[in-house]
């Protein structure tokens, strides 16, 4: 998240971290709470707005962190994990889709040259649309900027099999 947001002041800053206790515990139903005890001026804060979306991400409800994390993406376009949540919750939500998630990865990955999960996800979403040239393209991508933490999470990332399903029987090997 920014460094350039301007912090929040007491009482709501220990409301908002509050509700990052809550969450941590796992408790979501009071880290909403407490947010919902920030000022109402200060709850479209970018810092506030993001926790809230973590919130919502954590129990699974996806319109809400679409919804959010778009705005976001807005506010806070230099952040990486606004986009990918966006994408994630959009994958999910009711009536999303993978080519939706992956449209709004195309849109923020060149903003992104150094972020492994960005051409990673889009390895994934290829897979899925069974569009393994570009699958194959973006996995070798995500490989160059972390390798190490690439193979493993794709060892085991069902998104995948899909593109190692097509690759069987060639000379290219699971890496």
């Amino acid at each position: 998240m920014s460094n350039k947001l301007k912090p929040l002041e007491p009482p709501d800053s220990i409301h908002y971290q509050a509700a990052i206790g809550w969450l941590e515990l796992g408790d979501m139903v009071s880290a909403n709470d407490e947010l919902d005890e920030i000022s109402p001026e200060k709850r479209v804060h970018p810092a506030v707005l993001f926790l809230r979306s973590q919130i919502y991400f954590k129990a699974r409800k996806w319109e809400m962190v679409a919804e959010i994390s778009e705005a976001l993406t807005k506010l806070l376009p230099e952040a990486p994990e606004v986009w990918t949540d966006f994408a994630y919750a959009a994958r999910r939500k009711t009536g999303g889709s993978i080519s939706e998630a992956k449209e709004i990865l195309l849109e923020a990955e060149p903003k992104f040259p150094r972020e492994y999960i960005f051409p990673y996800n889009l390895a994934c979403y290829f897979s899925q649309l069974h569009q393994f040239e570009e699958a194959e393209k973006w996995f070798k991508r995500a490989m160059t900027i972390d390798e190490k933490t690439v193979k493993q999470t794709a060892i085991d990332d069902p998104d995948l099999i899909p593109l190692w399903d097509s690759m069987s029987g060639t000379l290219w090997k699971k890496t």
